[in-house]
């Protein structure tokens, strides 16, 4: 089953922010600057962990992994702004 995380990183480092941020760009969309939301089953969560972990400063820097719930459930509707309406990527099928 998918689950619905925000992800949220603070990373004191340029460099070590640059590689954090392409590596989120695999895993889910971006929001906002250091904010992105991911659809991930258990074993991407836990590579996407492992993957951040080793980019990482443990003394310095901070990711923060928020479940939101499942994709078909809470997870497409908890998301709410102001301004600007956050809009869900559209999902389709593509075929290389």
């Amino acid at each position: 089953m998918r689950q619905t995380y925000i992800v949220s990183y603070d990373v004191c480092d340029p460099k070590r922010l640059r590689r954090v941020f392409k590596t989120m760009r695999g895993y889910g969309d971006h929001l906002q600057l250091s904010v992105f939301r991911c659809e991930l089953n258990k074993r991407e969560l836990v590579e996407l962990r492992a993957k951040i972990a080793s980019l990482i400063h443990q003394g310095e820097d901070q990711v923060m992994f928020v479940d939101v719930g499942p994709v078909e459930g809470r997870g497409s509707t908890s998301i709410a702004t102001l301004g600007k309406p956050y809009m869900y990527p559209e999902r389709c099928a593509m075929v290389l």
